[in-house]
Order: structure tokens, then sequence, then C-alpha cells
């Protein structure tokens, strides 16, 4: 238990995000306390303990028995205050770059092209295999502290770039000890089934050969670790199948992992029907599901199955794609939207997720609203922490930002603009610009 508490006073604007999951019309609604309440959030042992005018918020300490004089102050000076980013969808660990594959697409080599000609994702797991621990940490920390720089305070981690047992434990271990380090939040994610490696690729039954060595041998071993708490699969054309996928999903669901999987990137899959099927925690990338598809989503979030449509908008602008995710379609029909940067080094080589925001609303046509709410409460419930992260209330951990303009709506507008003044995590200032 602390003994100082942390207030936070002086906002234009403070968008709580109270509520819980957006989605639908509701996936707008900020709930957004203007400077004229004049706006207070108080946090205490780590949590929120109040939020709202600040008389209300005074009567809230004295009902608690905490005198004011236990509170460290935090003014706003008229700029916005928003809950910690969390980014639902990242590859933190690797080893290597490959800005070479820019120009491949340039001259129209496609995804699929280059990893079967043994770039791509292969290139990666080779330089990475071949990293130390010491070398994934320091790549880790450095990318971790680019994060922190534009506001996010927890993060969603997948292995998969070992893709074989000791490779992805290592992935794994590491992710553990950088979330033990801190200051950011790391949530571990097992992607044995990122893609058939090497080794499998030149025999026929290679694919159906690296199934087997998930289920049978990674899967046990990573539930044994017990770091990871998700599994996720790459369900594509040319990648795993739908009935791949459901049978590695199925198994690390018996392993206590949580289902979430890559669906829909290139081509309609069968992703998305599986992702509702299983109830998984989101389906990422989307940027070509189809209307059934489309529709298992719909239906599953209106019968209070929700699978987050978690979409990845720079990934489309790395990969020079003509069309996007259909973001509109999706809060149209109900289906909640999280955004996340898909850090990784082949196709969305970009930590920065206030970046995310601006290309969300210019391609996908979100609102600067929609996309907060899919930054914050919706990304929470994308990584299994949506009741404790993600929203300004009471009980829930105190993570916030600052942000250097006075209105939500201009975090978009300025385009990779360094906006972060405070970052707050679990009441500590972690992060501090003058």
């Amino acid at each position: 238990m602390t003994d100082r508490g942390l207030l936070v006073r002086g906002a234009a604007e403070v968008a709580t995000l109270a509520g819980g999951l957006r989605r639908g019309a509701g996936q707008a609604d900020v709930a957004a306390l203007s400077g004229a309440v004049h706006p207070v959030v108080a946090c205490w042992d780590g949590l929120i303990l109040a939020v709202g005018p600040e008389a209300e918020v005074r009567a809230r300490l004295a009902g608690e028995g905490l005198d004011e004089a236990r509170f460290d102050v935090l003014d706003a000076r008229g700029g916005t205050v928003t809950p910690g980013l969390v980014d639902p969808h990242t590859h933190l660990l690797f080893a290597g770059t490959r800005e070479g594959e820019w120009q491949l697409r340039q001259a129209g080599a496609g995804y699929l092209d280059i990893l079967a000609a043994g770039g791509g994702i292969l290139s990666t797991v080779a330089r990475t295999r071949a990293a130390s621990a010491d070398e994934l940490l320091r790549h880790g920390r450095r990318w971790l502290g680019e994060m922190l720089a534009h506001g996010v305070t927890t993060i969603e981690a997948k292995s998969g770039y070992g893709l074989d047992t000791p490779s992805e434990l290592r992935l794994l271990e590491v992710a553990g000890r950088l979330a033990a380090e801190g200051p950011l939040e790391i949530v571990p994610t097992f992607l044995g089934a990122h893609a058939v490696p090497r080794e499998d690729r030149d025999s026929a039954d290679g694919t159906e050969r690296y199934v087997r060595r998930v289920i049978d041998e990674q899967i046990p071993a990573v539930a044994a670790q017990g770091i990871a708490r998700f599994c996720d699969v790459f369900c594509e054309r040319g990648v795993f199948s739908a009935d791949q996928s459901r049978r590695i999903l199925r198994e690390g669901i018996a392993a206590g992992l949580a289902p979430r999987l890559h669906a829909d990137e290139l081509a309609p899959s069968g992703g998305a029907e599986l992702a509702a099927e299983l109830g998984a925690a989101s389906a990422d990338h989307l940027a070509a599901p189809s209307p059934e598809g489309i529709a298992a989503l719909a239906r599953a979030a209106e019968a209070g199955r929700a699978v987050v449509a978690t979409l990845l908008p720079a990934t489309g602008l790395v990969l020079m794609k003509e069309h996007e995710a259909p973001a509109r379609t999706f809060v149209e029909r109900g289906v909640p939207v999280a955004l996340g940067t898909d850090f990784n080094p082949g196709t969305s080589p970009t930590p920065n997720l206030q970046l995310v925001l601006s290309l969300a609303v210019l391609r996908l046509k979100m609102t600067a609203s929609e996309a907060l709410a899919a930054v914050t409460i919706n990304a929470a419930h994308a990584i299994g922490l949506g009741a404790t992260h993600g929203a300004l209330e009471a009980g829930r951990v105190a993570d916030l930002v600052i942000w250097d303009v006075p209105s939500h709506a201009l975090l978009p507008y300025w385009l990779g603009a360094d906006l972060v003044r405070n970052v707050v995590k679990r009441g500590s200032v972690i992060l501090s610009r003058t």
C-alpha cells in the first residue's frame, strides 16, 4: 500500500472511455469531461480512485479518509488526458531488418511471393534464431521505449520468429523478462504457427508435419513454461488453412491458452468465421474478410460474445495495398474495432500507435473518437484486459497520458507529431516532458 497518491488537474478535456467495450454507434463515445467542470483524476495505490468534477473527487477523498496532502499533483496545463494507450498486436522481438522487400513490392512482388522465395518471415526467423537472449533484450528495450514515448502503457507481444520449440520458448522467456522489468506491461502470445519453417517447405506434407509439431511439441512446452496467455495462428491461404488453424487453436485452448488469430489479411480464408466459432479474443488484420466472416463477427457481437476486430492500417500502407480493412462496415454492423501497430520488421516497422490513429482516420475513415476507443478500451478487451485497463474509471489500473493538445480530436490531426507530455503507469509518472 502506497502512502502517496496522484491528482491530475488542469485538463482541457479528460476522455475517460468509461462504460466498457465500444461497438456500433457507441464506438465514438469517449465519455469526455470538459475543462469547464474542472475534471480531476485521482489515483491511489496504483488504481483509479475517482474521476470527475473537482468537487465530486474531493468529496470522494474525504469519504475515503484521505487527506489531499497525501497526493502529488500533476498539472495537465490545458492538455488532454486519456487512458494509457494499449497496443493489442505487436511482434516485439526479432532480429534484423527487411528494407529490401520495399523494392521487391515496388517491382510487383506480393507478400506470399516473397515468402515462397525464402524471404519475409523466414529471413527474420533465420536471424532471430541466431540472436542471443541479450541481443533480443536490448532490442526489446529500445522499441518499448519508443512505444512509451508515443503514449503506450500496455502491449501484446507475439513470438513467431523462432518456428521451433527452443526458439519459441526463448522469445517468450525474453518477453517475460521485459514484462518483469517494466515499466510497460506486456501480454505475451505464442505464435508458433506464424509460417512453415524453411526445413519443412520442400516436401508435400511439410505444412501438415509442422502443424503436428506445433500441436504435439510446442504447445505443451509453452503451456509448461507458463508465460504466454494466448495462442495465435496466421490463418491465410498459402500459410495455414482454417482447418489447420482450428486444430492448433483448440489444442491451445485445452492447454489454457486463449485463442486469437491473424485472419483474412490477403484474401478471405475463413479466419473471421473461425474467430467467431471459437470465441477468440480478437481477429486481427481483416483486410479481406468474406461477407460471411463479417456476418459471423456481427452475430457474435450481438449475442454478447464479441470478437474484437483488430485492424492494422500501417500494415496495409507498407504492403502498398489498394484496399483497406472495412472499418466502417465493422462499426455499422456492431463489431467492436481495435487498432494496433503490428510492429514487425517486414510489413509494419513502426512502434508509433499515435501514427496508427492518424492512419485509421485517413485510410480507414474512422473518426478521431472511434479511433481513440480502438486504442484504449477496445484494445484492452482484445488482449483480455477489458475489465482492468483502457479506461479512466474507479477501480481500474491507473494508466493515463497527458497530451499537449486541448482535445482528443487533435491526436490524429498532428500527423506523426510528438504530443505526449506525461505518461502515468499504475499511478506513477514514468515519462515527463516539460
